[in-house]
């Protein structure tokens, strides 16, 4: 499948999302109820299933794992550091902030499968595995700090982390469900992608983004150009083999996660300027992911 025809699916899926939220009954209301299913309860199921059944492989994936873990750290401290910028708003910055580095693992599970098949789905789930946890807590990190909540308690009670704890652990212990809880599981999981997928598109919003245009713009450049470009970088420098390769800068370039609104309304911050920046980057993601391909492609090729 061509690299500009691969987000298809996603995006349609997204669409009947938005079209159903504006132009239907199933309005704003319905879709708060949908986020929070899927946020506490489906992609939890998913995440945890994924990391399950995936074999580590240590050994082969290392590189791997290291570069995937080093472009989400820089994420981290590129997003960090703008809190210096000179009349930069704490409020937005610690609402923001998570957009720049966390990413949407509704569209990288459905999209590694079409780029390199199911080893491809297992190589983004250690990915997940590992970036999802440090994803998370630098997320709650600068909400809680700012709204005076309990960062330890938020870390303890946020199900993504809970969800990756809990399926490398079991990974790990070799845990093997019954046929019919394994059956239950795997079809709770397989309801997360379609239903996150079109919560995105109910909730597009663009409309915050105007409490800080230069904050959004830098946020967005770390997102979809200083990561992937990192990404490349580090794919040609350890030689990852060429669908590594192509899963890590794939993950480089994905758009921001959804539930980074969730948890920014959660936590008491600028729920409006979170949901403009998942908006505009779930946009950019169909003309920045083909893209940033197509230069690891042609580089590949020399």
């Amino acid at each position: 499948m061509s690299h500009a025809l691969l987000l298809v699916p996603d995006f349609l899926l997204i669409l009947c999302g938005f079209v159903l939220c504006r132009w239907t009954g199933l309005g704003r209301n319905v879709w708060d109820g949908v986020e929070r299913l899927v946020y506490y309860l489906l992609f939890p199921v998913l995440l945890f299933n994924s990391i399950l059944k995936s074999p580590l492989q240590p050994g082969a994936t290392l590189g791997l794992a290291l570069a995937g873990v080093t472009v989400v750290a820089c994420g981290v401290g590129l997003a960090y550091a703008l809190r210096l910028w000179p009349g930069v708003d704490t409020q937005l910055h610690a609402s923001g902030a998570q957009t720049a580095f966390r990413f949407n693992s509704f569209i990288a599970l459905a999209l590694a499968e079409r780029l390199a098949g199911a080893q491809g789905l297992a190589w983004v789930a250690l990915l997940i595995a590992l970036c999802v946890p440090l994803c998370n807590v630098a997320a709650v990190w600068p909400l809680a700090r700012h709204g005076g909540h309990g960062y330890l308690r938020e870390i303890g009670r946020n199900p993504l982390i809970l969800a990756t704890v809990a399926g490398l652990i079991a990974n790990l212990a070799g845990l093997q469900w019954p046929d019919a809880v394994a059956a239950a599981l795997q079809r709770i999981g397989l309801a997360a992608l379609p239903l996150g997928l079109m919560a995105v598109g109910a909730g597009l919003k663009l409309g915050g983004l105007k409490a800080s245009p230069a904050l959004a713009a830098a946020l967005l450049s770390i997102r979809h150009a200083l990561l992937p470009l990192l990404a490349i970088g580090l794919s040609l420098w350890l030689a990852l083999p060429p669908a590594q390769s192509l899963i890590l800068v794939a993950f480089a370039a994905l758009p921001t996660a959804p539930s980074a609104y969730v948890l920014a309304v959660r936590m008491g911050g600028q729920g409006a300027f979170v949901a403009g920046l998942v908006t505009v980057s779930t946009l950019l993601c169909a003309l920045s992911l083909p893209l940033w391909l197509a230069v690891l492609a042609s580089l590949s090729a020399r």
